[in-house]
């Protein structure tokens, strides 16, 4: 009876201990993965914080505005007899472009000028008998005033013609021609556009706010985007005398040369003007900044002296931002000079995070990105 008591026992704690030992083993290695999945580092890229000259800019949206540019039509109706013109011609000031068919209104004229000839050649034969006291004063003022009246008739007449005529009203490149011979126009139909391209303007709008940082003279680089990479200078020409009462901008125009012709009116541009003194400010992306409602912030990457890796900690720094320029910012507090800043994968760091930095794959920051074909 002992010796069944004793085994039972001995069966009985050989039993428990395993479930002990199991149970402290599994216990030892949850607390290792546990540990190890707490904090484990993260791959990141950096870029450094450097000083680059910073100017402050105003930018707007602009549209292109021909300095001398018209719709070129009659003022009277008729059929087109004759064009001496081509679509895209470049004409000077006072070439005649298009006529009206005007044999009707010649003859008119024809018919006025011979009755102003009669009546002048009538006013010349009072005259001279007025001087031999052949005729009354009173005949010759007859005569004097029915001859003024035949020469108005002239000139009226010969405007009349005149207007049978298109002629350009000043130098530029004509647009498409809309008409054709013998097509009958009504008064006022658009015959062809006449746009002075040497000289043109951009007008855009600026928030009233700005007014004095304005003023006329001020240089204004304008970029379009059918020509990227090139910038075409000008200055501020004008600024409108009142603010608009709806949106409370004023409007600014300023005038560029345009030499080789290449800008037309109409085309859309983005209008940058300098304003202040150039100052040294540390700049990063704008993809190394994490916003948030309470405040923006970057991640820090602390180096660890270990034999050289790039291996650190990350140190979470709430910032103060300025203006962006394209894809960068300007820091005003929060990063100093040389620190590398975490610019992709900061969406997985918190406060205290082992990082690991792998720059070879760092985006492109530029202060004026352009679309690239691939």
């Amino acid at each position: 009876m002992i010796k069944r008591m004793v085994i039972m026992l001995l069966a009985t704690g050989a039993v428990l201990g395993g479930l002990y030992g199991f149970q402290s083993f599994k216990a030892g290695i949850i607390q290792k993965v546990m540990a190890g999945m707490a904090n484990p580092p993260q791959t990141v890229s950096t870029s450094t914080a450097s000083l680059t000259d910073w100017q402050t800019e105003i930018e707007a949206v602009g549209t292109l505005k021909a300095v001398n540019g018209a719709d070129l039509a009659l003022q009277v109706a008729g059929i087109v007899e004759e064009r001496s013109f081509e679509s895209g011609d470049t004409v000077a000031a006072g070439q005649t472009l298009q006529k009206l068919s005007a044999e009707d209104d010649i003859a008119k004229l024809a018919a006025l000028q011979a009755t102003a000839d009669n009546f002048a050649i009538s006013l010349k034969r009072a005259q001279d008998q007025q001087k031999v006291s052949a005729v009354s004063q009173a005949t010759v003022d007859s005569d004097d005033a029915s001859y003024k009246n035949a020469v108005a008739l002239v000139d009226q007449q010969k405007a009349i013609v005149d207007q049978k005529t298109l002629r350009a009203p000043f130098a530029g490149r004509l647009g498409i021609r809309a008409v054709d011979i013998g097509q009958y126009l009504t008064a006022g139909t658009t015959i062809v556009t006449l746009q002075a391209l040497d000289t043109l303007y951009v007008d855009f709008y600026l928030p009233q706010q700005t007014l004095n940082q304005l003023k006329i003279g001020q240089d204004v680089n304008t970029t379009i985007d059918a020509f990227p990479g090139k910038v075409f200078p000008g200055k501020i020409a004008a600024i409108n005398s009142k603010v608009d009462s709806s949106s409370r901008n004023v409007q600014v125009r300023a005038a560029m040369n345009n030499p080789d012709g290449i800008l037309l009116p109409g085309m859309f541009g983005r209008v940058k003007i300098a304003v202040g003194s150039s100052q040294k400010l540390i700049t990063l992306p704008q993809t190394a900044i994490v916003y948030n409602p309470y405040g923006d912030s970057v991640f820090i990457v602390d180096q660890k002296d270990e034999g050289g890796t790039k291996n650190g900690v990350a140190r979470q720094t709430f910032i103060k931002s300025g203006e962006t320029r394209g894809d960068n910012v300007a820091i005003l507090e929060g990063v100093k000079e040389g620190e590398q800043v975490v610019n992709a994968g900061q969406i997985k760091l918190r406060n205290g995070s082992p990082v690991i930095v792998d720059n070879s794959h760092v985006p492109t920051a530029e202060n004026a990105p352009e679309i690239k074909d691939k």
